[in-house]
């Protein structure tokens, strides 16, 4: 009988041995046979993007299509490199970071700046755009808001943002509170407490503002158009926005940033940005996501 189970165990255990011998490890960019992600979406023809609906950097139109500045540039650079489809997946904007790391999505993007806390679990492209912080209010600018330092010297003002960017990080350093800040999913839901009142203002990147401003076309609403950037550790601060890829995808990151490059230096990158509003004082110039993340 003990020869018998012995003989059982030990079969048991060169099979075992036998698949261990033949698996294949898989990589932070990769699949379990060793292919790359930039691999993958070469052989399938199509990049699959997550996107939050964020005006004007990725949202989708009235017949479905997928656009955007940020979309547009990411759409432009894969075609460079032999992907001609882009598969966009409409989420919130805070569930994009999670939703690349659990592999829902090749990349991600939606104006998503470059911050040191978000390097930490993704890795950033070179970056694409440069802008300032907007802020949209009543008519007339009751609060007489002209920045967030204003808004952190009155305890009544409520200011509306989008969870997961990075406005609130913002506000919080220059001295607002938490119970001023509310959040919502989206730019249409944070147009919507303006206009109803749940808040007195709401902050965004300067092209969504007018974005925004121009999609409602609500005579009671404006943007303040001497709005003073926030200082943060004595700086005043712009944002830098990338797509961004996860950890491991050096392969892709790389080969993306190279021809990232060379859409800046066709000028076709500031083509892009013209269209969904933007100037040539967003353009990132020379700056890299080392330059930003220093």
């Amino acid at each position: 009988m003990k020869k018998w189970i012995m003989s059982i165990l030990v079969g048991v255990m060169l099979v075992v041995l036998a698949g261990c011998g033949t698996s294949k490890s898989t990589s932070a960019g990769g699949s379990v046979s060793g292919e790359t992600t930039l691999e993958k979406m070469k052989k399938q023809g199509y990049a699959t993007v997550g996107f939050a609906n964020e005006i004007p950097y990725a949202y989708a139109t009235s017949d479905g299509k997928l656009t955007g500045e940020s979309v547009e540039v990411a759409r432009a650079v894969l075609k460079r490199l032999g992907i001609k489809e882009v598969n966009g997946v409409l989420t919130e904007f805070g569930s994009l970071i999670p939703g690349l790391k659990a592999k829902r999505f090749d990349i991600i993007t939606a104006g998503m700046y470059i911050t040191p806390e978000r390097a930490k679990e993704v890795a950033y492209g070179n970056p694409d755009y440069m802008i300032g912080q907007a802020i949209a209010v009543k008519k007339g600018n009751p609060y007489n808001l002209h920045s967030y330092e204003d808004i952190a010297k009155n305890k009544k003002v409520k200011v509306g943002v989008i969870g997961g960017s990075v406005e609130s990080g913002y506000l919080t350093a220059v001295g607002v509170s938490n119970e001023q800040i509310s959040i919502f999913p989206d730019n249409s839901s944070l147009i919507s407490a303006l206009q109803s009142k749940r808040v007195d203002t709401v902050t965004v990147s300067g092209p969504s503002i007018r974005k925004m401003l121009e999609s409602a076309n609500d005579p009671n609403l404006e943007s303040v158009n001497d709005f003073v950037q926030p200082v943060i550790d004595g700086k005043s601060f712009r944002a830098y926005g990338a797509i961004v890829f996860r950890q491991g995808d050096d392969e892709f990151r790389k080969a993306y940033n190279k021809e990232l490059q060379a859409l800046k230096d066709s000028g076709e990158l500031l083509k892009i940005l013209k269209k969904f509003g933007m100037s040539e004082d967003e353009l990132p110039k020379d700056v890299t996501v080392e330059d930003v993340l220093k």
